[in-house]
């Protein structure tokens, strides 16, 4: 029998991955060296198979690899691709080379591939790069050899004696590819290639293909750079986004690359690199710009091209954020800060220098195919130097002119530039804060003295910039500018000192004032009606604020400007009021600011990739564009405004008086009960039902109404009466609805916070199944006056933060009384055998309030001695019999619906007398409004501000029964000749049906 079959005119061994497999497919090579289209299928297939031999071999038998090299099967590739075999075969060739080398991991392997310069020879064989898959393989092939580089493998590819590197020199030939994924991989090979510490390989590279490659880059980035400012003059009405959005990005690549470059620390190439970035790209295309056009005597506009401010404001910022080279970052901030544009544009007849964007002499293809020889000055022989002077002192002079020092640009030395004396530093200062300056009175340098009397055309800009008269355009890239300039860590911090921020560790009593004005000012404009500052804009300015004003000794901002930013605020504060309960959802939107505020601040570098600031601001949703970088649309939108303007500026004013913030979040995480919390539910009102949840599961549980949440609990087995909670929801967030065909069913929807989430799902979404109606119906009375107590409870204390009238005290509520407080929070009951100790509890037994394992409810009398029970607050205010009695739950309704019920003393014709002693009394006398007017007097121990909001809601509901004098009675009723059953039956009633208001009684002093 035979072992195989025929394939190609040869016998085929079954086993594919063996050495015979691989003689087999060397003998089809052999008898096919001819492409012709007959055999083109069998030559692709016959390579893939190779390539799946060979990284078997690689992992399994040495061999395979030996009998390759023997035969010197790379030799066959080579003869394919001159062959002109089309597409189809260079297609497949490609794809097996670059599987080949990018999975074998064997060292030994890989000499063996590279070896014989074949792999050079694939490399700069002449492929159909018309064909984009072609294209595509191959330099996916190079970048994949390129990440085989390293020490001893570089010198496969760069050949010192010839001068010659085809791997690097043929991949940069497609840095300006027009397909990006190109031109990625272009820049990844460079970088693979700039890691191998090779001297001589570097060399190579500074002195051969630095300056064609970098010159031929900078001019494809300024090019760029046009058509993005081209795109934003001409989209006015946001039409073209998706073009944008592609050119941004696409800038963000180069500036990452160039600073990737620039991080490898290389020094022959990263001063290459600097002195073409900034003769010509940043100054001219970025930074000049800035400057008035008529200022610009160095080239007329049809011979140097002009950016727009936004545009060049947009990126310096990019620049700053993501550029961390010292020398190039340091030199940039002082020419934008300090330089004095008549010394950057000299005259080209005085021979200065004189940047400009300008384009190469030759494109890098023909640089690099131009016949090269390389200076030997320091390591090569005298006949090689002199077999080319002319060209050796050309390649010389055109170096010296890419490594011209710092002081061509008219400032000095960057090893100098933090040498400042004080006078040098006070006279920056006061130059960088006046546009225009006339001759100083004194000056320790001539530096000094030209840097305070010049003017400074770039800083001038960046003020004017912030003017947000008409809008804030122009006013955000500039805060962005100088947010970017005072985070970057490659700038010293001597010459932010002198010339913008205040940035050491000793507190300084000084700061650029005319710059705190102006961003005081776009502060000011955003906290009036209609305002045309958007939020990051505000956000942004109160940021460069606090970088310009705090030091580490706290805050050095005069007390005039305070005063202005106290202004604002007070202003905002104004503006919020008339949105205050405007809207239904305002509590809501007002928390859900807080939350976006605290947990999302803002991110300069991820706001400066937004390609839609680039366009004038938006005033619709529609736009796509984010709320808070466009401008509000619909009352609802401009309430979210007023909200977010006011707690920013509420956060600066108490950073910049070093205050901590006591009353926001409305409600401390503290004061809410946890899940698995334990929880003493004695004496208090539980419902039982069986909870059926979206997934169909069921479960028993005991709904418990807190006065702020609703709890699920379970019974804890080890102690009766104790609960273990398995859900904690906030009360403000339940919404209850009944079911139509079962009286005994709710189903309950609790909402979480939103946190920015567009579709957040809900905490709980079920169906609370009671054991009969009765049961549901109080169920869904707790519920619901349960979120409107809450509801009205913070609504409150957000009254006392913008200061409305009848706002201004503490909220009078007794859960204040009743919670733990903060040094209690946690204080576990410790007694031997783990007993239950006896409890005293501080609500009354039907106010249904649970109470926590190692609160002071549950530690008795001992714990805390004053504590006052709601109790005996009742029981010291004399109800007439005729009244509603007056138990705990009467109280908590009380103080909870003060922010509704309450009236000032003139509006309800409520008179108080109070009287003080060393311990806090009062006596508050409520008139009732029938038309005796007859006073009734009551004393009590507690607070005057829990008496003053009882007043309020305590008789509201009896407002509408008449008097006993009133009606001519002896005021003597049924509930004063029966003593206790009037108080005994109004409990029972709070017991069993929760908090009820009095029922409409008929006058009982005429009948009877």
């Amino acid at each position: 029998m035979f072992k195989g079959r025929l394939f190609g005119g040869v016998w085929k061994p079954k086993n594919p991955h063996s050495l015979e497999h691989l003689k087999h497919l060397y003998n089809v090579l052999q008898r096919n060296q001819t492409v012709s289209e007959g055999n083109r299928g069998l030559l692709v297939e016959t390579l893939r198979s190779i390539a799946e031999i060979l990284i078997w071999g690689d992992q399994n038998d040495s061999t395979v690899f030996d009998f390759f090299l023997e035969k010197n099967m790379l030799s066959f590739f080579l003869k394919i691709m001159k062959q002109k075999c089309g597409s189809y075969v260079c297609v497949q060739l490609l794809q097996t080379l670059n599987i080949l080398f990018e999975n074998i991991r064997n060292e030994t392997s890989i000499y063996y591939l590279l070896s014989n310069n074949h792999v050079n020879s694939i490399i700069v064989h002449k492929f159909d790069f018309s064909d984009e898959e072609v294209m595509a393989y191959y330099i996916s092939f190079l970048k994949t050899l390129s990440l085989k580089l390293n020490t001893h493998t570089v010198h496969f590819f760069y050949n010192e004696h010839t001068n010659d590197f085809p791997l690097y020199t043929e991949a940069i030939k497609f840095f300006n590819h027009s397909e990006t994924m190109v031109r990625i991989a272009v820049r990844t090979l460079t970088l693979n290639v700039y890691r191998v510490e090779e001297k001589s390989m570097l060399q190579f590279i500074r002195d051969m293909t630095a300056v064609p490659y970098f010159s031929n880059l900078v001019w494809f980035i300024g090019n760029h750079v046009l058509e993005l400012d081209r795109c934003v003059r001409s989209d006015s009405s946001h039409q073209c986004r998706g073009k944008l959005a592609d050119l941004v990005a696409e800038h963000l690549d180069h500036i990452h690359y160039l600073n990737d470059i620039l991080c490898l620390n290389i020094e022959e190439l990263n001063q290459v690199l600097t002195e073409h970035l900034l003769s010509r790209l940043l100054l001219p295309l970025y930074v000049f710009p800035l400057a008035p056009e008529e200022g610009s005597p160095v080239a007329t506009p049809e011979q140097q091209p002009r950016v727009s401010t936004v545009v060049s404001l947009f990126l310096l910022s990019q620049v700053f954020l993501i550029f961390t080279h010292q020398p190039l970052v340091r030199l940039l901030a002082r020419i934008i800060l300090t330089a004095d544009q008549h010394l950057l544009w000299q005259s080209q007849t005085t021979g200065a220098f004189c940047p400009g964007f300008v384009a190469p002499v030759q494109s890098l293809e023909q640089s690099l195919e131009e016949p090269q020889t390389a200076p030997k000055s320091a390591t090569g022989s005298d006949s090689e130097q002199e077999s080319s002077p002319a060209t050796a002192a050309a390649l010389a002079a055109a170096l010296a002119n890419l490594t011209r020092p710092p002081a061509v640009y008219g400032l000095p030395d960057l090893v100098d530039s933090c040498n400042y004396t004080d006078e040098e530093k006070r006279l920056l200062c006061r130059g960088s804060t006046t546009t225009t300056g006339g001759p100083p009175t004194e000056a320790s340098t001539p530096s000094a003295a030209a840097a305070a009397s010049s003017p400074k055309p770039f800083m001038a800009s960046i003020l004017d910039a912030l003017d947000c008269s008409e809008n804030d355009y122009t006013a955000l890239f500039a805060l962005c500018l100088l947010h970017a300039i005072g985070h970057n860590k490659g700038i010293n911090s001597e010459l932010l000192d002198t010339v913008l921020l205040p940035c050491g560790e000793q507190a300084r009593q000084r700061y650029n004032s005319q710059l705190a004005e102006r961003v005081i000012g776009i502060i000011a404009a955003s906290c009036l009606p209609n305002s045309c500052v958007r939020l990051v804009t505000l956000e942004l300015s109160l940021v460069v604020l606090q970088q310009l004003v705090m030091t580490s000794g706290g805050s050095v901002l005069s007390d005039a400007d305070l005063a202005r930013v106290e202004e604002a605020r007070e202003q905002a504060t104004l503006t919020l009021r008339n949105f205050y309960k405007s809207e239904e959802i305002f509590l809501d939107i007002f928390e859900d600011e807080y939350r976006e505020m605290k947990k999302r601040p803002i991110n300069v570098e991820y706001l400066m990739m937004d390609d839609r600031l680039l366009l004038p601001p938006a005033g619709t949703p529609m736009s796509g564009v984010e709320f808070s970088r466009r401008l509000p649309c619909g009352e609802v939108e401009r309430a979210r405004c007023a909200i977010r303007v006011f707690l920013l500026l509420r956060d600066t004013s108490l950073t910049l008086r070093n205050e901590p913030d006591t009353q926001l979040p409305l409600q401390r995480p503290d004061q809410y009960v946890g899940v698995d919390e334990t929880l003493d539910l004695n004496n208090s009102d539980l419902i039982a039902c069986t909870v059926t949840g979206r997934d169909g599961g069921r479960k028993r549980r005991f709904l418990v109404i807190d006065v702020l949440q609703l709890l699920l609990v379970d019974p804890d087995p080890r102690r009766l009466g104790w609960g273990l909670a398995k859900f904690a929801g906030a009360l403000q967030d339940v919404e209850v609805t009944g079911d139509k065909e079962d009286s005994r069913v709710l189903h309950v929807t609790v909402h979480g916070p939103a946190a920015g989430a567009a579709a957040a799902p809900p905490l709980l979404s079920a169906k609370f199944v009671f054991d009969d109606h009765i049961r549901c119906m109080a169920a869904k009375q707790k519920l619901v006056r349960g979120r409107q107590k809450a509801r009205q409870r913070k609504m409150y204390a957000i009254g006392r933060l913008l200061e409305l009238p009848g706002h201004l005290h503490p909220c009078p509520s007794p859960p204040s009384v009743g919670r733990l407080r903060p040094e209690q929070t946690r204080r576990v009951s410790s007694r031997p055998g783990g007993a239950a100790p006896a409890f005293r509890p501080l609500l009354s037994a039907h106010s249904g309030r649970p109470r926590r394992e190692g609160s002071p409810a549950a530690a008795g009398a001992a714990a805390g001695g004053d504590e006052i029970a709601l109790e005996s607050i009742a029981k010291t205010i004399p109800a007439p019999s005729w009244r509603r009695p007056v138990t705990p739950e009467t109280a908590v309704e009380a103080a909870v619906a003060l922010p509704t019920a309450v009236a000032s003393p003139v509006a309800t014709g409520a008179t108080t007398t109070s009287a003080s002693s060393s311990s806090t009394t009062a006596a508050a006398a409520v008139t009732s409004p029938s038309e005796s007017g007859v006073v009734e007097e009551t004393e009590t121990s507690f607070s005057a501000k829990l008496t003053s909001s009882m007043s309020g809601d305590l008789f509201s509901d009896c407002r509408h029964l008449p008097t006993p004098a009133a009606e001519g009675g002896t005021g003597k009723t049924e509930g004063d000749e029966k003593g206790e059953r009037a108080p005994r039956a109004g409990r029972s009633l709070s017991r069993e049906g929760g908090s009820r208001s009095a029922p409409n009684l008929p006058e009982r002093g005429a009948g009877r």
